[in-house]
This record gives structure tokens, sequence and C-alpha cells, in this order.
């Protein structure tokens, strides 16, 4: 990334910016649209283009009362989404009457050399206006010499804590050097994501 230089001694002063440049963008590659879908998978355009793909979720709900949303991973040689992974999480919330508030480590949702679904939401509920909002990061899936990084945060309503707004944070890696290039969205229980949109972008 290239310094800024202020063209000016005192920045109070600063009447001028040099340039800034490759300060990186995010392009849009895919959109997924859920209506009553049993899982939602990107499995094209996850490749070496980019270092960095973020998946954006946009008001994911649920057809099924307290479920999980989640995710997995294929590397290029694999086709079950059962890598496995290593990841940690945990959960804060708060209740709109103020009576109810925690941040705590989740052990329900983390994996120690699992291969289940990698946990976005717990117990999400499926109320009218239920809904989940967060993202994903994945670093450098299509490198061959590490293991694949992820982050991600999701925000959303619980379906017992209610009315509540919770969000679950969580990280760790898919265990494997090979290229990563396909990823699914799906729940827990097998229930069908009633609605909503996920967006991919890279990050160059």
């Amino acid at each position: 990334m290239s310094i800024v230089k202020l063209n000016n001694r005192s920045v109070k002063d600063v009447t001028a910016f040099g340039s800034i440049t490759s300060l990186g963008s995010l392009t849009h590659i895919a959109t997924q649209t859920a209506s009553s879908s049993a899982s939602l998978s990107f499995t094209s355009g996850i490749d070496s283009t980019y270092k960095e793909y973020i998946f954006y979720f946009v008001n994911i709900h649920m057809a099924t009362d307290s479920d999980d949303f989640g995710w997995q991973a294929n590397t290029a040689s694999e086709t079950g989404y059962n890598e496995t992974v290593t990841s940690s999480a945990f959960t804060s919330y708060h209740q709109e009457s103020g009576s109810s508030v925690s941040v705590a480590y989740n052990t329900g949702s983390d994996q120690a050399q699992g291969t289940g679904i990698i946990q976005l939401t717990q117990n999400q509920g499926n109320s009218a206006d239920d809904n989940a909002g967060g993202f994903l990061h994945l670093f450098n899936p299509s490198q061959t010499n590490h293991v694949k990084h992820f982050i991600s945060s999701c925000a959303y309503n619980h379906a017992t804590v209610t009315p509540a707004a919770l969000n679950l944070y969580a990280g760790g890696y898919v265990n494997s050097t090979s290229a990563i290039d396909d990823i699914k969205f799906y729940t827990r229980s097998g229930g069908n994501i009633d609605s909503g949109q996920i967006l991919l972008f890279g990050l160059n």
C-alpha cells in the first residue's frame, strides 16, 4: 500500500494530499438467492484470482426453528463437503429488555479436527421477522502450501433467548494444503434456507 504524504508540515494546515494508490478493491463474483433451498453452493469463481474471498449474508431466514446456519468446503479433489476443521467460537447476546446479557466461549460451535458443519449461527429463530446477517472471510484458498484460515461474524435472532440480539464470532482453519474451490452453505438439521441472499466478493 502506498504511503499517504501530507504536503504541509502541520496537520491543521493541510490543504492537499498526495495520491493514494493500491488500496485494493472488492469485486463482485456471484450472488445466490435462497427460495426454500436445501443449500446454496458456490462451485466456481473461487480460484487464484484473489487472495481473499468474502461472503456476505443478507436476511437469511430459516425454515426450521432453532436451527444452525453454516458452511463447509471442498478441496479441488473432494466432493463431500466434509473437510477437516479446527476452530473456535464465542457468542454475545443482549435481550431487548436488558434483563440478560452475556459474552461467552461457545463450545457447541467449535471443532477440534472435526468434519461437520462450521456454524455461522446457533439456534436461530424462524419467526416472521427473524433473520441473520454477517460475513465469512476465507483467506488465500487456492494456495497449496498452508492450511486455509477463515473468520466469520453473524448477527441473528435466537429461537429461545427472545427477543434478543446475538452475534456468533468464529475463526479457524480448514486443515488441508490442497486448494479449496467449493463452498456450500446449509443447515445442521437439513431444513431449508427459506429466503435470503449470499454475495461472494474477491478482494485484491
